[in-house]
């Protein structure tokens, strides 16, 4: 006798099965990438909106930026602030307050410090600022004593964030897909946003409070390790340095702008930091350095020089300083008003004579006297 199935009975061919498998396979994948593509796109989008680095427009007035990764910030405040004076430097111009600048010498300035940075960086940073467009009428930058007698192409920072200083869109994918930007840069402004918090000033950017004094100072610096340099003398290779660093980096720059003034001093390190160049037999190349320099930048006559290296009330009184070079915010004040003042500024008269004066100084001080709480000798 023969069985009759019924409908039900029949199973669906293999071929059928697999067919709807990959459909809902395929469904799956161009949602996931659709979803995928809107986060990306949103992600981008609010990064565009916020842009807490400034790449793409100044602050907007609702939301509140926190500004402090210097190497990331600098550009965008270049490009899109509102500026006539600009005040940048290594980490000797991270305490100065533009409020002060802005005050003594009637100017809308920012500031752009670069901490650890040679004189390349520095220049090359400077001259994209005065591309932008802004009537920069003021510059107030330190030269970093130590770095007078370093190689013109030295830097400290091989890696950086080059895709926040070109008009490439291209590699503008690294900023706007950037995790750690997203979550470090735009969710901490949006986050201070709502908290109330206000957008960091000129004057807070960057600066820095720290504890000052000898026993601080120490913790930085060893008598001990300060050994004699093989060659104390100025020869020819570092007067080739010298040249080589200061015209390609500062008198190349300053040449290109003849309608800015160039506001240039040597940061007043500490007595301490003397002692370290008498200790290495190494201050007559210092001061030979110095001269080399000084000679020049004023040969420029946009270019404004200091020295403040005779004002023995400061750079004798370790209470202003962290370490042997960093002084405190009350010193950098005192900077732009000995600047507004005329106290320290060098030309060719007079710039032989201080020389003089300093070398008599810093050769002869007593170097033991600054050590003798901590009970410290020579070694």
């Amino acid at each position: 006798m023969k069985t009759v199935r019924s409908a039900d009975q029949y199973t669906e061919p293999a071929e059928t099965t697999e067919s709807g498998n990959d459909h809902k396979a395929k469904h799956w994948f161009y949602s996931a990438l659709a979803l995928l593509t809107v986060l990306l796109i949103g992600m981008a989008v609010i990064v565009i909106i916020v842009d807490p680095y400034f790449h793409y427009h100044k602050p907007l007035s609702f939301l509140s930026y926190r500004i402090y990764e210097e190497r990331y910030v600098n550009d965008g405040i270049s490009r899109h602030f509102t500026y006539d004076a600009v005040i940048t430097g290594t980490s000797m111009a991270q305490n100065f307050k533009t409020s002060e600048l802005d005050e003594l010498f009637g100017t809308h300035s920012v500031k752009e410090p670069f901490s650890g940075a040679g004189f390349k960086e520095l220049s090359e940073n400077l001259n994209r600022t005065l591309q932008y467009g802004q009537e920069v009428k003021m510059v107030v930058m330190p030269l970093d004593y130590n770095a007078l007698l370093q190689d013109a192409d030295w830097q400290k920072y091989e890696e950086y964030p080059t895709y926040l200083y070109d008009n490439n869109i291209f590699n503008d994918t690294r900023y706007v897909w950037n995790k750690a930007i997203f979550y470090h840069g735009v969710v901490a402004d949006l986050l201070r946003t709502v908290s109330g918090e206000s957008t960091t000033t000129m004057d807070e950017y960057s600066a820095w409070v720290r504890e000052t004094g000898l026993e601080h100072i120490m913790a930085s610096y060893t008598r001990e390790d300060q050994h004699p340099v093989e060659d104390p003398s100025f020869n020819e290779e570092d007067r080739r340095m010298v040249e080589e660093n200061i015209t390609r980096n500062i008198i190349d720059l300053v040449n290109r702008y003849p309608d800015t003034e160039f506001y240039f001093y040597y940061p007043p390190y500490s007595i301490c930091y003397f002692d370290g160049l008498y200790l290495q037999n190494a201050l007559t190349k210092q001061l030979e350095a110095e001269r080399l320099t000084t000679e020049l930048l004023l040969q420029c006559p946009n270019v404004k020089l200091y020295n403040f290296f005779d004002q023995t009330q400061v750079i004798c009184n370790l209470d202003y300083y962290n370490d042997t070079v960093h002084y405190s915010a009350e010193v950098s004040s005192m900077i732009l008003n000995w600047m507004k003042e005329g106290t320290g500024f060098i030309t060719k008269d007079n710039y032989e004579q201080k020389l003089s004066e300093e070398a008599e100084y810093f050769n002869h001080y007593d170097y033991d006297s600054i050590y003798a709480v901590l009970g410290e000798v020579t070694p």
